[in-house]
C-alpha cells in the first residue's frame, strides 16, 4: 500500500514541560524543582482515510500528540480543504524516502487516549483490504460503529470589512441582491455551516456565492472537524452524601422522602427515577445537594436494545435438553478443538430442524468455561429478535447485539461494553464480525451460505470469509452452519478443506414437510386464465386454519404491482435514473425505484401518448396480501417485507406477534424462510420461485434451491406434520425437484457439473470489476482502456478476460455500468495482473471512483 506524502527529515527535538505523569515517555528528565523537561523526537503517523483511495498518509505528529499518539487511534487531519478522521496504523521516526518533506502536514488533533482499534482487527482489516482491493480507511471505518468516523464542515463568519459593507449597502435592495442576502444572512450568527446557506439558495449558487464573498475579503471560511459521536449517554444521579439516618435530622416531610428512597436503595438513583418516587420537584434534590446531604452526579446510561425482553420468554436451562447421537458427536469435535485453542473450520450440514441451534448454545456455553469469547452472526435482523431472547436468557448480561435496526445509541453502548469485556458473547449481523471482543474462542456462522453475509458496498467483503480469516488469526474454531451450504463450502468439505458433521434427521425424529409441486400451465388450462393461487394452494390454506393451524406463503417480490404500462403505447414507467420500470406500492399510491429509492406518484394519464389506460402488471406481497385478505376475511393476515419493517422494532413486532400466535397466515419476501422455528406452522406456500431461475447469473439455481429448501423447512417443526405447495411454469427444473425432496446431494452433483464446465466458483476465482460513469462513452473508454491492460499479461497469468460489456443493469442510479470480469484458476495471479493494469490506467489518468473491484462476487448483476 502506497504512502502518500518525503526524503527523511533530520531527526528534530522539542523541549516539553510535562505537569501530567501519564504524559512521561523515556525522554523526560525530572529537574530539581520537580518539573518535567522531554526531548521527544520528531514522529510521523501513518493514518488510513476512510475514502476512496487506496493508500495511506503521512503525517507529523506535533508535541503533547506525539508522546500520547498510539497506533490504533483516531486523529482528525488535514486532506486538501478538509478536515478528516482517520486511523494511525503506524508509527515512525523517520518518514519514508519517497515523502516529499514539504507536503507533510501536522495531525489536527488526537481523538482517543486509548487505541479504539485492537491489534488483531487492525491486522484483519489490513487483510480485508488487500484481498478485496478495497481501501485500508474503508475497511477500518467497516469495522467500527456508526459515527465513529467524521469529516469537516466548513464554517463562514462576516469580517469587519463585510460588515461596513452592510452598513454602507442600501437595504432595501437586498431582496434583489444574493450577494447582500447571504452577507445578511451569514451576519446575523456569531459563525454557521455552510449548509445553513443551502436552505436559501441552491447548493451550487451558495457554493458560488461563498466562493465570490471569501474572495472580495467579507467573510472568513476555514474548516472544522465534526463531532464524532461515540460517546456515552450520560444521566443526572443522586446518592447520599452520608449515612441516611444522620441526614434526616431538622428536614421537612418531602427531604426526608428524598433520603428514605436513596437509602433503601443499595446503589445511586436516576435523579428522573428518584423524583419520581419521591413525589418531590427537582428543586428538592437541589437544597438537599446544596447543604450537602445528597451528591448529583452524571453518569452513563446503557441503552439496552434487550430492555425489559425477559417477560415471556422460555428461561430453561439449555443443559435439560438432551442432545441426539448426531448432536452429542458434533458438539463433541466442535469442543475438543476449542479445549485446543486450535483453528479449524467445522461445516455443520443440518437439514432444517435437525437442532443446529442447541449445539451452537452448548458450543458457545463450552467456550465460555474454558475463559474465551463466543460470536454468533446471521444472514439477516429479522432472526436475531427470537434467538436474542433465547440467548439472553442462556448467558444474561454476558450477551451483547450488534446490527444495522439498532439506535447509533444502542451500537455504541454495545461496542462499549463488548471492548471493556462485559459482554463476552455477541450476536449480529454481518459487520458483527468486527465486534472487539478479546480472546475469541468460537466463531458461529448462522446459515453460511446466505448471501446477506457479504457487502454489496466498499468495502464488498464477505462476513463468513472475514469470520474465518479471524478465526485462522485468533487460533480459534468457525462453525459454518446451514441445510443448504454453498456450492464453495461444500467443496471444501470434500476436499478437506473443512471438517464435515452432517445432521441427517430431524430432532424428535419429525419427518420433513411433504412437498408438492403443482403445474400453473395446468392450471391456466383449467381456468382459462392465469390465477395467482392454484385450487389445490387454497384448499390447503382453508382446511390448515380449520386446524388451528399457522401458514406462511412466499413470494420473493415486494411491492403491489411490478411495474405499471400503458395499454394505449405499451410504455412502461421506468426509472429516470435506472434501466428498471417502477414498482407500485398501493399503501402510499406511489411508483418506487427499489436501486436508488427514486418516487413518483402514480400517472394518471401516459407521459408519452396521454392515454388513460394505465394498467398494472404483475405480483408483490403487498397485492397477494390484500387478495389473501380479501379470500380469507376471518383470518389475521400480516406481511413482512422491507416495506413493511421499515420504522424501528417492526421486524421485532411482526416476528414476536407471528411467534405468539397473533397471525394466523404470514405474507413475506425471503426474510420468512431463514432459520426460524414457528413450531405451529404446518403449510407453506410458494407462489412463485420462476422469476430468479430466469436472471442472468451463474448462481440463480443455487439460490432457488436453497430458498425452497428453506421455505419448506419451516413447516412441520412442531408435534404435527408439515406440508409444502410450490406453484411454478417449470416443475421439471432440477433445482426445484431437488428442494422436494431437500437432496442437496443429487443437487450438489448436477450444479458441481455445470459449474466445472462453465468455469465458474470453486474451479476459478472470480474478480468483477464495474466501470460506472455518467458519461457513457467515457465509461466505455476506461472499460476498454482496462479490458486491454489486463490483457497485456492475461496469458502469462492463465487469465481469461470477459468483456467489457453492458451490466446486466446498464444503468443505476443516473450511473452507466460496464463490467469485466476477471476469471483465474488463482486468485493471486488475477491480483497480480489487475495491480499492473490498475496502474497502468491511472497513469493514463483514468478516474479510480469510477472503477469498482469485487473479489468473489456473489452475483454478476
Amino acid at each position: 500500500m502506497n504512502s502518500g506524502s518525503a526524503s527523511c527529515f533530520p531527526r528534530s527535538v522539542y523541549n516539553l514541560r510535562l505537569t501530567t505523569p501519564s504524559l512521561q515517555s523515556p525522554g523526560c528528565r525530572a529537574s530539581a524543582a520537580g518539573e518535567l523537561s522531554c526531548t521527544i523526537p520528531l514522529m510521523f503517523a501513518e493514518v488510513a482515510l476512510p475514502i476512496h483511495v487506496r493508500q495511506t498518509f503521512t503525517y507529523r505528529l506535533p508535541g503533547e500528540i506525539a508522546i500520547a499518539a498510539r497506533v490504533g487511534s483516531r486523529v482528525t487531519v488535514p486532506l486538501g480543504k478538509k478536515l478528516l478522521t482517520g486511523f494511525i496504523v503506524a508509527l515512525s521516526e523517520r518518514a519514508d524516502e519517497d515523502v516529499v518533506q514539504s507536503e507533510i502536514r501536522d495531525v489536527d488533533e488526537l481523538l482517543d487516549e486509548e487505541p479504539v482499534i485492537a491489534p488483531d482487527i487492525l491486522e484483519l482489516t489490513r487483510w480485508m483490504s488487500d484481498y478485496y482491493y478495497a481501501p485500508w480507511g474503508e475497511c477500518l471505518r467497516a469495522a467500527m460503529p456508526a459515527g465513529s468516523t467524521s469529516s469537516s464542515e466548513r464554517m463562514l463568519a462576516i469580517t469587519d470589512l463585510g460588515r461596513y459593507a452592510l452598513r454602507d449597502l442600501d437595504s432595501s435592495s437586498a431582496g434583489s441582491n444574493s450577494k447582500l442576502e447571504a452577507l445578511e444572512l451569514i451576519a446575523d450568527a456569531t459563525a454557521i455551516n455552510s449548509r445553513a446557506l443551502e436552505k436559501h439558495f441552491p447548493k451550487a449558487k451558495a457554493n458560488a456565492l461563498i466562493r465570490h464573498l471569501e474572495r472580495d475579503g467579507l467573510i472568513r471560511v476555514w474548516q472544522q472537524p465534526v463531532e464524532t459521536r461515540m460517546k456515552p449517554r450520560l444521566q443526572n444521579a443522586v446518592r447520599l452524601t452520608g449515612p441516611a439516618a444522620d441526614a434526616s435530622a431538622s428536614l421537612n416531610e418531602k427531604q426526608r422522602r428524598v433520603v428514605a428512597h436513596l437509602g433503601s436503595s443499595s446503589t445511586a438513583m436516576g435523579l428522573s427515577d428518584l423524583l419520581a418516587a419521591a413525589d418531590v420537584s427537582s428543586s428538592v434534590v437541589r437544597t438537599l445537594e446544596k447543604r450537602g446531604v445528597v451528591e448529583v452526579f452524571p453518569r452513563e446510561v446503557r441503552r439496552d436494545p434487550l430492555a425489559g425482553i425477559e417477560a415471556g420468554i422460555n428461561t430453561d436451562d439449555g443443559e435439560s435438553i438432551s442432545l441426539t447421537v448426531e448432536q452429542q458427536n458434533a458438539l463433541d469435535q466442535i469442543t475438543a478443538k476449542i479445549d485446543q485453542r486450535s483453528y479449524a473450520t467445522f461445516l455443520l450440514h443440518g437439514i432444517t430442524g435437525s437442532g443446529k441451534t442447541e449445539i451452537y448454545i452448548k458450543a458457545i456455553r463450552a467456550a465460555l468455561i474454558k475463559g474465551l469469547s463466543a460470536m454468533m452472526l446471521v444472514p439477516e435482523i429479522a432472526l436475531t429478535p427470537i434467538f436474542s431472547r433465547r440467548l439472553r436468557a442462556e448467558f444474561g448480561e454476558s450477551l451483547a447485539m450488534l446490527h444495522s435496526s439498532l439506535s447509533e445509541g444502542e451500537r455504541n453502548d454495545e461496542w462499549r461494553r463488548i471492548r471493556n469485556t462485559q459482554a463476552r458473547v455477541v450476536i449480529g449481523t454481518r459487520s458483527a464480525v468486527f465486534a472487539p471482543l478479546a480472546d475469541i474462542g468460537l466463531i458461529i456462522v448462522d446459515e453460511e451460505h446466505d448471501t446477506s453475509y457479504k457487502q454489496d458496498e466498499t468495502p464488498r467483503y464477505s462476513g463468513r470469509d472475514t469470520a474465518i480469516m479471524r478465526a485462522n488469526q485468533a487460533g480459534a474454531v468457525v462453525v459454518l452452519g446451514s441445510a443448504t451450504p454453498s456450492i464453495e463450502s461444500y467443496a471444501n468439505a470434500k476436499n478437506g478443506k473443512y471438517i464435515y458433521l452432517h445432521l441427517q434427521t430431524r430432532y424428535g425424529e419429525r419427518p420433513l414437510a411433504r412437498v408438492e409441486t403443482i403445474d400453473m400451465r395446468e392450471v391456466f388450462k383449467r381456468h382459462g386464465k392465469q390465477q395467482i393461487f392454484s385450487d389445490e394452494l387454497r384448499e390447503a390454506i382453508e382446511q390448515n386454519h380449520a386446524r388451528g393451524k399457522q401458514a406462511m406463503i412466499l413470494l420473493n417480490r415486494r411491492g403491489y404491482s411490478s411495474f405499471v404500462l400503458c395499454r394505449s403505447c405499451g410504455l412502461a414507467v421506468g426509472c429516470p435514473n435506472c434501466d428498471v420500470t417502477l414498482t407500485y406500492h398501493r399503501f402510499d399510491a406511489s411508483l418506487q425505484c427499489h436501486y436508488c429509492g427514486y418516487i413518483r406518484p402514480v400517472p394518471k394519464t401516459c407521459d408519452a401518448c396521454e392515454g388513460q389506460y394505465i394498467h398494472y402488471v404483475g405480483l408483490g406481497t403487498e397485492q397477494l396480501e390484500a387478495r389473501l385478505k380479501e379470500m380469507y376475511p376471518r383470518m389475521n393476515i400480516a406481511r413482512l417485507d422491507r416495506d413493511t419493517s421499515r420504522r424501528r422494532g417492526g421486524f421485532e413486532q411482526i416476528i414476536m406477534e407471528f411467534a405468539s400466535g397473533g397471525i394466523d397466515l404470514l405474507v413475506g419476501t425471503q426474510m420468512i424462510a431463514k432459520g426460524h422455528d414457528f413450531p405451529n406452522v404446518t403449510l407453506v406456500g410458494v407462489i412463485s420461485v420462476d422469476a430468479g431461475l430466469g436472471l442472468p447469473d451463474f448462481r440463480a439455481a443455487e439460490r432457488t434451491f436453497q430458498l425452497l429448501t428453506q421455505v419448506s423447512g419451516r413447516a412441520g417443526r412442531g408435534d404435527k406434520p408439515g406440508r409444502v405447495i410450490i406453484q411454478t411454469y417449470h416443475p421439471e427444473h432440477y433445482a426445484i425437484q431437488c428442494a422436494r425432496t431437500q437432496g442437496y446431494e443429487q443437487f450438489y452433483q448436477r450444479e458441481i457439473q455445470f459449474r466445472r464446465t462453465m468455469s465458474y466458483p470453486p474451479f476459478s476465482a472470480l474478480i468483477n470489476i464495474l466501470i460506472h460513469d455518467k458519461n457513457l462513452e467515457r465509461a466505455r473508454q476506461t472499460a476498454a482502456a482496462l479490458a486491454h491492460h489486463l490483457r497485456e499479461t492475461a496469458d502469462e497469468r492463465k487469465l481469461r478476460i470477459l468483456g467489457p460489456a453492458p451490466a446486466p443493469l446498464s444503468r443505476l442510479k443516473g450511473e452507466h455500468r460496464i463490467q469485466v470480469l476477471i476469471k483465474a484458476q488463482n486468485r493471486s495471479s488475477a491480483r497480480e495482473g489487475l495491480d499492473i493494469a490498475m496502474d497502468r490506467l491511472e497513469a493514463e489518468s483514468h478516474n479510480p471512483r469510477s472503477i469498482s473491484i469485487e473479489v468473489d462476487p456473489i452475483s454478476l448483476m
